[in-house]
């Protein structure tokens, strides 16, 4: 088909405190539509998809959070087949086992 489409970081940017998935320790604000102040959680998993028509006029196209974002997690697709699927229900939230790359114990 011959598509192609740039990926970007957010890194360095106001973005995700634009896009509300970056938090100001017991600021209030909003995260998946809903009011969100937490003193630990800095920042929250979100995708953002955006067009630049011919004009160089850009359009934010698509975001989803939380739980939308399990359709781009493939290792949950296969983890809700197993028969013990996530085994989640001892955490205190979904996904509570996953860490930056760097901090799992070795």
């Amino acid at each position: 088909m011959g598509w192609d489409f740039e990926w970007f970081s957010s890194e360095n940017s106001g973005f995700n405190f634009d896009f509300n998935v970056s938090f100001n320790a017991c600021e209030k604000s909003e995260y998946n539509y809903a009011e969100y102040t937490s003193e630990k959680v800095k920042d929250l998993p979100g995708i953002s998809v955006f067009y630049k028509d011919e004009n160089n006029n850009i359009f934010h196209t698509y975001s989803c959070y939380a739980r939308e974002l399990e359709t781009f997690n493939t290792a949950y697709r296969f983890l809700d087949i197993i028969p013990k699927g996530r085994d989640e229900d001892s955490l205190p939230w979904g996904m509570a086992w996953v860490d930056y790359h760097d901090k799992y114990k070795s």
